[in-house]
């Protein structure tokens, strides 16, 4: 039984879950830890279910040392930054490695590159999974519909969202994260986006759809998405990110974010069949036909222990 560390932080209080002594082999067993970074509207555990499902655990199983993380699910990318950074920093210690390889889903993505901003020191490398670099034009929607609907709408909908935060967090063990929605929709949205950028600009590219430097200050940078929708028609997120998917008009995104924004430091790949919530292997598997979410995160591992981090 892989042991459970639960150590109160600064801003919140996290939770981190520590690789067994034994594994099956040393595919994955990169020089620093890897530390997982959820995006919004995620947790690490709800009972038996891993937001990082079976991904974690294989990883494990091929040598790395892997940390699950816990920050608040809607809240604004500096604020999830710093918590963030609280248990990157509680992960140095107990782990003895001076680094971390971190990787981000979705918002993820913010959450990693300001832990890599504000102190590279500690920071290997910031893989993005699936995250907005440069925003996502659901969240400019959402945004859209709030000015028009005024204060009392934006109240009524930031207090819902906030409300299935709490819940998530007091599920998840961890009901002192601090929840603000709407604090999370601007840090998404495309002027969102495009502030924190220039305050963050390690790996981000020069154009939408270019690639962004490899190394900055230090850190390498790294990113892969998916594009389309629908894979798995026994998996009913398919078919709300089918939905979602209409704010692009057309252009390619995976129900949440689109291919070119999703771009940071060393583009591995942008168009893997696989929609926003498959890229971290939801709901319980149900991805499409070939598509391997567990292998690519086995296989970027690799590629980190081949880079020395």
């Amino acid at each position: 039984m892989q042991p459970i560390l639960r150590a109160a932080l600064a801003l919140a209080v996290a939770s981190a879950t520590v690789a067994p002594v034994a594994h099956a082999s040393t595919y994955a067993q990169t020089r620093y830890p890897i530390v997982l970074a959820h995006g919004m509207s995620g947790f690490d555990k709800i009972g038996p279910v891993d937001y990082w499902y079976r991904i974690p655990g294989n990883l494990r199983q091929n040598g790395a040392t892997v940390y699950v993380t816990q920050v608040s699910s809607f809240n604004s990318s500096e604020l999830r930054g710093e918590q963030l950074l609280a248990q990157v920093e509680e992960i140095v210690a107990i782990s003895g490695k001076p680094k971390v390889n971190l990787i981000g889903h979705s918002h993820g993505n913010h959450s990693s590159r300001y832990v890599a901003g504000v102190r590279p020191d500690l920071v290997a490398s910031v893989t993005s999974v699936g995250g907005p670099t440069f925003g996502s034009p659901v969240a400019d929607l959402v945004q859209g519909v709030s000015d028009v609907g005024g204060p009392v709408l934006t109240t009524l909908l930031a207090s819902a969202v906030n409300g299935l935060g709490k819940l998530i967090a007091l599920l998840s063990s961890n009901p002192t994260l601090p929840q603000d929605s709407f604090a999370g929709m601007k840090s998404l949205t495309t002027a969102g986006a495009a502030d924190f950028n220039r305050r963050f600009p390690g790996g981000v590219p020069t154009t939408q759809c270019g690639q962004g430097a490899a190394e900055h200050r230090g850190v390498r940078y790294y990113s892969w998405s998916g594009v389309g929708q629908i894979y798995n028609p026994l998996n009913p997120v398919d078919y709300a990110l089918a939905l979602t998917g209409a704010a692009f008009r057309g252009a390619p995104n995976d129900g949440l974010v689109g291919q070119c924004s999703s771009h940071l430091g060393t583009v591995i790949r942008s168009d893997y069949r696989l929609n926003h919530l498959h890229q971290v292997n939801q709901l319980f598997g149900l991805v499409g036909l070939g598509a391997d979410p567990v292998g690519l995160f086995r296989v970027h591992a690799n590629r980190l222990k081949q880079a020395g981090l």
